[in-house]
């Protein structure tokens, strides 16, 4: 392949990169149930789950295989009526005491009420980087993607391929980063109305049980993880590689517009704008440019 047609090739990836139809896993082949298995079930040729909540209990998957960068795709429509006191979740971690996690995670809602939409990102077993939102859609009634990309110069959260959230790579100036641990793709529906809906006030009403989210046509367009060699093999920048392509470095000026739209009229909660919690010692990324 001469270098022009490297580019051709780089570029045609971008333009398809974060398209739902363009989304395809198959749940038999590419994840397990870790708990509640018997409140999971799994359909349509392996292309749907359902994960399921009542009072016995919830349940969740995950992925076999564990990545280090590249994009997981997710069609999810979450639990109709009223959900709240319900949980969610979405996200990519690794184990142990030190662990890294990229998080999506949907806050049940009493009837008529907009979901919130919590993410987070721990870095070496370091969390307390929340920010949410209010979604703009009713995301009950149908599916949507949601996307989390990351490379070795940032982690994106994107909805229906807008960018809602950024988290740069600032771990030359001592800021932690997960770019050193295989993560692996969690998805699960529990038990949360201790916290979830208004702190914990409002409870789940168990008549409406079960509950369900369902989820499609999960996809993992990233590097596999293989053990330590991985650090350096998933981050070379070459053609198959393509999520290190200069074009991922930074948003274009579309995606900084939308990314704008949402964040001015969703946006709820940002851990660096909550100086009383912290007690005016914000985190040093707080300072720095994410987009």
């Amino acid at each position: 392949m001469t270098s022009f047609q490297a580019l051709v090739a780089i570029a045609f990836i971008s333009v398809i990169g974060f398209q739902p139809c363009l989304v395809h896993g198959n749940f038999y082949r590419d994840v397990y149930f870790n708990w509640g298995a018997k409140h999971s079930y799994i359909y349509g040729n392996g292309d749907d789950l359902n994960l399921v909540l009542d009072q016995v209990s919830g349940s969740g998957v995950q992925s076999h295989n564990a990545f280090l960068f590249g994009s997981i795709e997710m069609l999810i429509k979450l639990v109709p009526g009223n959900s709240a006191g319900t949980v969610t979740a979405y996200y990519l971690s690794s184990t142990g005491d030190y662990h890294d996690e990229i998080d999506f995670e949907f806050l049940g809602n009493s009837s008529g009420q907009p979901y919130t939409m919590h993410t987070n990102i721990f870095t070496q077993g370091k969390g307390n980087r929340e920010q949410q939102f209010k979604l703009w859609f009713d995301p009950t009634a149908d599916f949507h993607n949601y996307t989390i990309h990351w490379n070795p110069t940032a982690v994106v959260w994107y909805v229906d391929s807008i960018p809602i959230r950024v988290f740069r790579n600032y771990r030359s100036e001592g800021i932690g980063y997960p770019d050193e641990q295989g993560m692996q793709v969690y998805s699960s529906l529990w038990n949360a109305d201790n916290w979830a809906t208004r702190g914990g006030l409002v409870k789940i009403d168990w008549t409406g049980a079960p509950f369900m989210a369902v989820l499609r046509r999960f996809n993992a367009r990233a590097c596999k993880w293989n053990g330590p060699l991985s650090i350096f093999r998933c981050a070379l920048p070459t053609p198959g590689n393509w999520w290190t392509s200069p074009m991922y470095k930074q948003l274009n000026w579309d995606q900084l517009g939308k990314m704008k739209w949402v964040r001015d009229n969703y946006m709820i909660y940002d851990y660096c704008t909550d100086y009383k919690r912290f007690n005016w010692k914000m985190a040093p990324e707080c300072y720095k440019p994410q987009y």
